[in-house]
């Protein structure tokens, strides 16, 4: 990745502006989870400590465009930074045409730039505005990379530096490593409930990896591909036809798709359910599958155990209830304990890492849900397009 990086330009006195990813869950005025703040700071933490008068700004939720909201303010956000640097932050509701000051070393929260009209659509005049405020624009929101918005891609044309932040540096190298040199073999586990928001992950890995493994909805799918009875489970039948050509390209490049040998079933979606055990090929007509059972697990414990790399994008059961957590909760903790080089990305997937507490034995988790589908389908990202565009001229 050929970016101009942030950490190499001198910024003392530069007026320098984030767009950090501080899209985080928030309630009653509170954030619940600041994960991604504390993965923001240290490039907010590396421009304050170089002088530079820096300003953040970040979207949060889905507000209307041209209308402020309370609930989709940045203030509790501000709180939270506020506390880690230890000093008040400012929070500038009105700031696209300026008229405020910043001094160096101090940094000032922009409110929630979704709230601008012409943000998403990356609108001319509000890129150019934005890239006036700045000597220096930073893109550092991994998580949006994947959308050519005013903030991240619309500014960067337009200031008079764009570079990267410490965090989308960081992402960029654990992908590039992962995906196009990674340690052989390769496994990707992809779970979720739908092969449908999946296929085309799904189509893009099943050419790089020696193992594919499928969870969640989507393993029924595969079952049902296989012959299998799903019961009353999460499956798309239109896609039973693409789950076994998938299944019959990776036999023919000598890589496998592994089927679940056990399955964990319950009659009812609910936090009570009892979990009963069955082989794969005994599910009742009235069963709904929630999870592997022990062997499959077993046997991909084994599978991550002997990998060079494991690319893990979402769970392989019901994990939020913990009779059906089993199969997730195995494959965690080989993920934690294998010598491959372990890459984890997708909300679902961090909350289970957080849940089975191997958030330090990931070797990368990635903050970000679609920005990391996209790298692993190989599309290009419009935010790091243009940051390789401007590092060129």
């Amino acid at each position: 990745m050929s970016v101009i990086k942030m950490t190499d330009l001198a910024l003392k006195g530069k007026r320098v502006l984030i767009r950090s990813d501080l899209n985080v869950p928030v309630k009653d005025g509170k954030v619940t989870s600041d994960a991604r703040i504390t993965a923001s700071m240290a490039t907010i933490s590396f421009a304050l400590q170089a002088g530079a008068r820096v300003m953040v700004t970040s979207h949060l939720g889905r507000p209307e465009e041209g209308v402020f909201s309370e609930e989709n303010s940045l203030k509790p956000v501000a709180d939270v930074i506020a506390n880690k640097l230890n000093k008040p932050v400012r929070l500038i509701r009105d700031w696209v045409d300026g008229g405020f000051n910043v001094a160096e070393g101090e940094l000032v929260l922009l409110e929630n730039c979704r709230f601008n009209k012409g943000e998403k659509k990356s609108n001319e005049e509000l890129s150019r505005k934005y890239a006036a405020l700045c000597d220096v624009f930073v893109m550092d929101a991994f998580g949006t990379a994947h959308r050519a918005e005013a903030s991240t891609h619309g500014v960067a044309k337009f200031a008079s530096v764009a570079a990267a932040g410490i965090l989308l540096t960081q992402e960029l190298e654990a992908l590039t490593k992962a995906l196009l040199s990674p340690a052989r073999p390769m496994v990707a586990i992809v779970g979720g409930s739908k092969v449908s928001t999946k296929l085309t992950v799904l189509e893009s890995l099943s050419e790089k990896c020696e193992q594919l493994v499928v969870g969640g909805g989507i393993a029924n799918t595969f079952l049902k591909a296989v012959g299998k009875n799903v019961g009353k489970s999460l499956c798309e039948d239109d896609l039973v036809p693409t789950a076994q050509a998938l299944i019959e390209k990776m036999k023919q490049r000598g890589a496998n798709i592994p089927i679940a040998v056990d399955v964990v079933v319950g009659k009812k979606f609910d936090a009570n359910e009892p979990a009963v055990l069955k082989d794969a090929s005994d599910v009742a007509d009235d069963d709904m599958i929630f999870d592997i059972g022990p062997k499959s697990a077993q046997e991909l414990a084994d599978i991550i155990m002997k990998a060079g790399t494991v690319v893990w994008n979402g769970p392989v059961g019901v994990f939020e209830f913990d009779q059906f957590g089993e199969g997730t909760k195995t494959i965690a903790k080989a993920i934690a304990e294998t010598k491959a080089f372990t890459l984890a990305g997708g909300g679902d997937t961090i909350a289970a890492i957080q849940k089975y507490d191997i958030y330090d034995k990931v070797s990368y988790i990635s903050t970000a849900g679609g920005a990391f589908l996209e790298f692993l389908e190989g599309k290009t990202l419009p935010a790091v397009e243009i940051l390789e565009q401007r590092a060129r001229q």
